[in-house]
């Protein structure tokens, strides 16, 4: 109910009591769908914060605010120097406006997903915080209020569709209603209840409550109460805050979930595929037994013999038939026979402990889950985040970067998300002195190690992220991938190339897993 009308006529009230005859000295932003307007008062600075957002519109009032030097714009000219004359509440509306010398009014549409702040010369609108919303452009000051028909005649006959003719009480009250058995009640129990709820929203208290696992604040004392408020403008303050902590925290957790379910799903799929891999090895290892049978049986394996059929004594003697070397001796192809079993031993022996240490990570990553699902607060969560090296970027960073973070051993690894965000990274984000990979002749992330000055690329980062690099590509299923490793002053692009394609002048190749 924080952009309700019943919370914003009580905070038009009490903003107005902290900066009627305040001066405007600055209006800016430096975040996309945040403006900044700094009033000078009598007492101190006094800062309006409006997020508008469209998934949380928001007003806050900080006590102070610093302006980044950098990326940051000044907006609405015409605001500077003027001085506040009062604040108007728009009727049954979820929209104020500080009103200004000169005929101007700024006001603050707090509408959902279409939120904006219009600034009105009289009765005409002469610019938007967002631009995109062209239908606010035909606003006029003089028609922004909305009437109610309270009376007991119109709400018999509307009583079924209440919502409709009371829409300033807006979902939460509906919601007590119906779970208060409202709707079951008769007409006149229905209209007192109404009545006194009106009463109530007249001097309500503020409540930070939980509603639906949600952090709501509310004027009716409903779902899990965390605090209480008397003043409309500490109340929005706190919840302002506990909210973008929450979702923060909501987001991040919800970012390494889906990183250690991932890792999960590829190591699972990992295991599969090279436990297919080994049940057919070993269901195929015949060398030593060609090999066995052939040492057993010089004496009837004529010269130049390409195929002979023999007895297998380790199969109750069922023929078996062997393919020969025409140009070797007997005891030579069963020399061949005997190196190509150590061989697929070997690769056996190396399959089997290659899933030995799956099973254990597969089991890692399964601890790690419960534990992160356990958690709830923030700090403990990007404590676990970091100490497992997950990737748990704020929803912003993750729009606007070409790539995902990851650190390891105190060095950056830059991994591009798609096509177009390779070559953002490679040409816009990368440096001649930093380390570039790519998982070699198939498709997937160019991959960066941010150089430190003065230092060399440890073997373990350069391994870890060609394991990044090897994950992120076609060969992320493969036992082991061979990744092209090379300072990224040696790629360029041509012009005409697709997203994504490079020229690598000199490259080195090392073979790693591919590894989340």
């Amino acid at each position: 109910m924080h952009n309700n009308f019943y919370f914003l006529r009580k905070l038009s009230v009490a903003l107005e009591k902290k900066i009627r005859n305040g001066v405007i000295s600055e209006c800016f932003s430096q975040n996309k769908d945040e403006l900044i307007i700094r009033l000078e008062t009598a007492q101190k600075p006094f800062f309006i914060k409006a997020s508008l957002s469209p998934v949380f519109p928001c007003l806050s009032f900080p006590d102070e605010f610093h302006r980044a030097r950098k990326n940051s714009v000044d907006l609405f000219d015409n605001l500077i120097g003027q001085r506040v004359n009062g604040i108007k509440q728009i009727d049954n509306e979820r929209s104020f406006a500080v009103l200004l010398t000169n005929s101007f009014s700024l006001l603050f549409k707090m509408h959902g997903n279409r939120a904006n702040i219009i600034l009105f010369k009289e009765n005409d609108v002469v610019a938007l915080f967002k631009n995109n919303i062209t239908s606010d452009t035909a606003l006029k000051f003089a028609d922004l209020d909305r009437e109610i028909d309270w009376s007991f005649e119109n709400f018999r006959q509307h009583r079924t569709k209440l919502q409709f003719i009371y829409f300033t009480f807006g979902k939460i009250i509906w919601k007590h209603f119906a779970e208060t058995q409202f709707y079951e009640q008769e007409d006149e129990v229905q209209w007192q209840r109404i009545q006194q709820l009106r009463q109530q929203l007249e001097n309500p208290t503020y409540y930070l409550t939980e509603i639906d696992d949600k952090l709501t604040l509310s004027l009716l004392a409903v779902g899990k109460i965390k605090k209480e408020f008397q003043d409309p403008l500490n109340s929005v303050n706190e919840f302002f805050i506990s909210f973008t902590q929450q979702d923060a925290f909501t987001l991040e957790k919800s970012s390494a979930l889906s990183a250690l379910k991932s890792a999960l799903k590829a190591s699972e799929n990992y295991y599969e595929k090279t436990f297919k891999k080994l049940e057919t090895l070993e269901t195929e290892n015949n060398y030593k037994t060609w090999a066995d049978l052939i040492m057993a049986n010089l004496y009837a394996i004529k010269p130049e013999t390409e195929r002979i059929s023999l007895p297998d004594f380790y199969k109750d003697n069922h023929q078996i038939e062997i393919k020969l070397k025409k140009n070797l001796s007997p005891q030579k192809n069963a020399e061949i026979f005997y190196i190509k079993s150590k061989k697929q031993q070997q690769e056996l022996n190396r399959l089997q402990q290659v899933l030995n240490n799956k099973e254990q990570e597969i089991g890692s990553i399964k601890n790690n889950i419960g534990k992160l699902t356990g958690i709830t607060d923030l700090k403990t969560l990007r404590a676990l985040a970091g100490s497992l090296k997950l990737s748990i970027s704020s929803e912003k960073e993750r729009e606007s970067m070409p790539y995902h973070m990851f650190e390891y051993n105190g060095y950056k690894i830059l991994v591009g998300k798609n096509a177009q965000s390779n070559d953002k990274l490679t040409l816009k984000h990368g440096y001649k002195e930093d380390l570039w990979l790519h998982a070699k002749d198939v498709t997937g992330s160019h991959v960066l190690i941010k150089y430190q000055s003065g230092k060399t690329f440890p073997k373990d980062v350069i391994e870890r992220a060609a394991q990044l690099a090897a994950y992120n590509s076609k060969r992320k299923n493969e036992s082991l991938c061979p990744v092209i490793v090379t300072p990224r002053k040696f790629v360029r692009k041509r012009k005409g190339d697709p997203a994504g394609a490079v020229v690598v002048e000199r490259e080195e190749v090392i073979m790693v897993e591919p590894k989340l």
